[in-house]
């Protein structure tokens, strides 16, 4: 059983900084692409940021320079940087990762996609 846990959200001010961490555990063999996504209340979830395995990053436009994604291949974590923050970036953000959970699987289907609980970020006026 896979198990992505984030960390990190909560309330800043605009203009402030914030640094989202999230860990997969469990069965897991390979990761390839890392993200977060976000969701605010009404609309629909989003890309904000993939990384490869390889480290190329690729950004939403609402959030190029200001937010920086990274990932730890050693333990299995991504994180993000989040500065200049604007009251339109409040919402819960979600990790993702496509990985395979085992060898055999690595060499016969496409990575399955696996999901974080969330994690709130507020940005105050």
């Amino acid at each position: 059983q896979v198990q992505l846990v984030e960390s990190g959200g909560g309330l800043v001010q605009a203009g402030g900084s914030l640094r989202l961490s999230c860990a997969a555990s469990g069965s897991i063999f390979y990761i390839n692409a890392m993200g977060w996504y976000r969701q605010a209340p009404g609309k629909q979830r989003e890309l904000v940021a993939t990384i490869t395995d390889g480290g190329s990053a690729s950004y939403a436009d609402s959030v190029k320079g200001r937010f920086t994604i990274s990932r730890d291949n050693a333990k299995n974590t991504v994180y993000l940087q989040m500065n200049s923050l604007k009251p339109e970036d409040s919402a819960v953000y979600y990790c993702n990762a496509a990985l395979w959970p085992t060898a055999r699987e690595y060499y016969s289907v496409s990575p399955q996609d696996y999901w974080g609980q969330g994690t709130q970020v507020t940005v105050s006026s």
